[in-house]
């Protein structure tokens, strides 16, 4: 049996569930932002996506944390 997510992923499913589009997606367009601070990034993601906090931060955060993992 596999482990559960954890952590920001966890989120993933209901994040693609929710608003339609795949992870990959929303990674791609917070790589490609001018924005560069979590924040920042947080609440760009709620002002032009519709975003709720939590699953902006999710996302913010898992993606912030692979340019630190390279």
């Amino acid at each position: 049996m596999a482990d559960a997510v954890k952590g920001p992923a966890s989120y993933f499913p209901s994040i693609e569930k929710k608003y339609g589009r795949p992870i990959a997606d929303w990674q791609d367009a917070i790589r490609t932002s001018p924005l560069t601070r979590h924040m920042e990034l947080v609440n760009w993601l709620k002002a032009e996506h519709g975003l709720g906090h939590g699953h902006a931060n999710a996302l913010v955060a898992h993606t912030l944390a692979e340019r630190k993992e390279k």
